[in-house]
């Protein structure tokens, strides 16, 4: 996809082809108040995924705050392209993609979310998604000694 982009920051774009990620259908342009998908919503990550292995669980709650998502209709495509889908989401669609990951043999450590990790991150105890990112850091430190 050579014109792959965000809804979010251009509108001339093919849909459901160009348009990777897309202002959630249930929300409303000309109202933006009170039109966030905000606060906890459940996870439901893939067996064998990083990220089930760093939050020991098969489903998590994090926190949202947010009015675009994956479109749907590219997921497919993505997933073809190397991107894996391990976490969705559980109210109601089934759709809405919450977390990606790219193989280990491809990168050490890729991984992104929808929600926000940061938001349940405190000193001394970091979300799983972060000690991940810093213990694969660590690792590839270590590798080079």
């Amino acid at each position: 996809r050579t014109k792959a982009h965000s809804a979010e920051f251009s509108s001339d774009l093919a849909k459901d082809v160009d348009d990777v990620v897309i202002f959630m259908p249930e929300g409303d342009r000309d109202r933006m108040g009170g039109t966030m998908r905000l606060g906890a919503r459940e996870t439901v990550l893939k067996e064998g995924s990083m990220s089930r292995r760093m939050y020991g669980s098969d489903r998590v709650m994090e926190r949202h705050r947010h009015r675009y998502e994956v479109n749907p209709k590219v997921v497919r495509a993505l997933e073809e392209a190397g991107l894996i889908f391990v976490g969705k989401n559980t109210d109601g669609s089934g759709e809405r993609m919450e977390v990606v990951e790219l193989d280990q043999e491809t990168h050490p450590y890729f991984v992104g979310s929808q929600f926000h990790p940061e938001f349940t991150s405190r000193p001394g105890s970091p979300n799983p998604l972060f000690l991940g990112l810093l213990q694969a850091a660590q690792k590839h430190h270590q590798s080079k000694d």
